[in-house]
C-alpha cells in the first residue's frame, strides 16, 4: 500500500504529478494539510504538534493524532512511522524541500532510511523531486517539469554506476562523494535508466529555478 504524506513548505502545485487514489493512505503532517488542500486532496489523517495548524480548523471526520511540542522526531518523521505501522511499503512525500534547510536535509535522510528498510520513497515539491537508490536500479520517466537529473553520493564512493537515456551517459563508473561529476545531466529519451551496483546515492530531478 502507498502512503501520501503532505508536509509544509512551498510547493509548485502545477508541477506535482503524484496524486493518491482511493486505495492509498493520505496523511498530512501539521501545516502540510494546507498543501494537501491546495492540491485538491483531503487527508484522512492529520498528525503533529499542531504548532502551525489549529486543530479546530479540521473537519470532524478527519482522524487527528496530536504529539507534544517537545519531541525527538519531526512531524514528517512521525507521519512516516505512522504510515509504516499501517503496513505501507511506498512513501510519497509532498512538500518539505523548499523551507528550512535542516528540515530539507532531514527529509532527504528519510529517503535513505526507507531504502535501508527495503521500502520505496519519493519526495517532491514541484521544484525538485528526489529518490534514494542503494545497490539497485530505477527507471525515471521524462517530465516536462524537471530539466536536470543529478546523482549525489551518500557514501564515500559508489561503484558500477550506469546512466542511460541521458545527455551524458555513464557506464560502470565510480563516483566519489567529494568530487561529484554526475550533476546537471538531462534526460533525452522517453525515460532514464539509473543503476548503482555498490553504494547509495540520491537521484535528484530539478527545475532551473522557481517560477
Amino acid at each position: 500500500m502507498r502512503a501520501f504524506i503532505y508536509v509544509g513548505g512551498d510547493i509548485r502545485a502545477d508541477a506535482i504529478e503524484e496524486f493518491p487514489t482511493e486505495e492509498d493512505l493520505v496523511i498530512a503532517a501539521d501545516s502540510g494539510y494546507k498543501n494537501a488542500l491546495a492540491l485538491g486532496v483531503s487527508p484522512t489523517v492529520v498528525l503533529g504538534d499542531f504548532d502551525s495548524l489549529e486543530e479546530s480548523t479540521l473537519p470532524e471526520d478527519v482522524k487527528k493524532i496530536e504529539f507534544p511540542p517537545k519531541k525527538d522526531s519531526t512531524d514528517t518523521q512521525l507521519a512516516v512511522e505512522y504510515a509504516i505501522e499501517q503496513k505501507c511499503d511506498q512513501i510519497i512525500l509532498i512538500g518539505g524541500l523548499s523551507g528550512r534547510l535542516d528540515h530539507t536535509l532531514s527529509n532527504l535522510a528519510i529517503l535513505e532510511d526507507l531504502s535501508s528498510r527495503n521500502l520505496r520513497g519519493l519526495i517532491t515539491d514541484g521544484f525538485n523531486r528526489a529518490r534514494f537508490l542503494r545497490n539497485d536500479s530505477a527507471i525515471l520517466p521524462r517530465s516536462k517539469y524537471f530539466q536536470y537529473l543529478s546523482l549525489l553520493t551518500a557514501d564515500e564512493k559508489i561503484r558500477g554506476v550506469e546512466i542511460d537515456g541521458c545527455k551524458y551517459p555513464l557506464k560502470n563508473a565510480k563516483l566519489h562523494r567529494n568530487t561529484q561529476y554526475a550533476v546537471s545531466n538531462e534526460i533525452t529519451g522517453n525515460c532514464a535508466f539509473v543503476a548503482i551496483r555498490r553504494g547509495g546515492a540520491w537521484i535528484v530531478e530539478s527545475d532551473e529555478a522557481k517560477k
